[in-house]
Parts: structure tokens; sequence; C-alpha cells
């Protein structure tokens, strides 16, 4: 049973889903969740990286509204939100995406994505799968970013997504955390993309 976070009311009642839809929107989040991270982890340009953050953040949103919490799910929206629209408007040009060497970085978002569901549909017990996975892929893919990349930019948009991760796996716990862990999320993302990123000048 999902208990919402404290200060925040459940959905009423018209809101109500089946489960075999429930299971599927969770499912599609997930998907979303890793499809955005895996973007960030292909894309050099800050194009690339501002849709990867906005397409990861809307998934993690979406599963901390299928867990129970709406106040939640706008939070981690909105700060995806401000920080994809940061990350537009700072860094490299472009796209940028998969660069001249970036199959090891393909063999991660794949072998991510496979590790992260294997370790929450088979290791660990519950019924969040797809909380699980989405919060193991991309807190496991982002920091795989973060210690790889020498861009700034690249590395600060992984923190981003990072801290939105994390704050949806407090749901995993025993007890409600309640909204701070995502208002916290929320402004080191929106904080962290307003860090000076110095574009290198290739000739």
């Amino acid at each position: 049973m999902v208990t919402p976070c404290s200060g925040s009311q459940p959905w009423p009642p018209s809101f109500s889903r089946s489960p075999a839809s429930g299971l599927l929107i969770a499912a599609v989040a997930a998907f979303f969740a890793w499809f955005g991270v895996s973007i960030i982890v292909l894309a050099d340009g800050r194009r690339g990286l501002a849709v990867g953050l906005a397409v990861s953040a809307a998934g993690l949103a979406a599963i901390a509204w299928q867990d129970g919490d709406g106040v939640a799910a706008l939070i981690v929206l909105g700060g995806g939100a401000a920080a994809a629209v940061l990350r537009y408007r700072a860094g490299p040009g472009g796209w940028m995406l998969m660069p001249p060497g970036s199959t090891a970085r393909l063999i991660l978002c794949v072998a991510g994505g496979l590790v992260g569901l294997w370790f929450a549909a088979s290791v660990t017990i519950g019924p969040d799968v797809a909380t699980r996975f989405a919060v193991l892929s991309v807190i496991g893919m982002s920091g795989a970013r973060i210690v790889s990349s020498r861009e700034p930019s690249s590395v600060v948009t992984a923190v981003a997504t990072l801290a939105l991760a994390t704050a949806v796996a407090t749901h995993l716990g025993a007890g409600s955390a309640g909204l701070a862990p995502y208002v916290a999320a929320a402004l080191i993302a929106a904080g962290a993309l307003l860090v000076p990123v110095r574009v290198a000048n290739v000739p």
C-alpha cells in the first residue's frame, strides 16, 4: 500500500486507475526516466543534454505521481524543467549526440538498463519494481557520467538528474520523508545548472 508524503493529499477517487493501467503507466514512466538519462550519457551538446534532462525528469515525475504524491511530482517536474531550460541556454552548442568514440557510452546505456531491471525485478523485493528500476538506472548512469566526463556541462546535467532521482528514491524507504527531499532536489537541480560553464573553443 502506498502512503503519500506528509503534507499532501491523495488523488481523488475520480483519478483511480485499474492495476493493469497503473502498471503500464509505471513501466512507461520508468522507460522515459532511463531513456532520458541515456541521452545525457550519449550527448555532449546543450540541446541533447537539455532534452535528456527534461525527458528523465518527466519520467521521474510520473513515477512520483504514480506512487501517489502529486505535489512531489509537480516539484520534480518543475525542478527538471527549470534545469533543462538553463542547460539549453548555456554549454556547447548543438546536439553532439553520439560523437566519435561513443561505443562505450552506448554499452553503458544498455548495460545500465539491463542491470537496473534485473536488480529491481529479481534481487530486491516489493511491488515498486518500476520505481526501483527508474531510480537505480538513473542514479547509476548519472554517477557514471559524472566520474567519466571531462565536460563541465555534462557533469552538472548529470548532477541535476542524480538529485531528482535520489529524491524519488526516498519513496522506497520504510517511512515518509515528506516533501523536503523533493524541494531540495529541485533546488539542487536548478542550482547546479547556474554554475558557469566554460566552453572550449574548438578551431
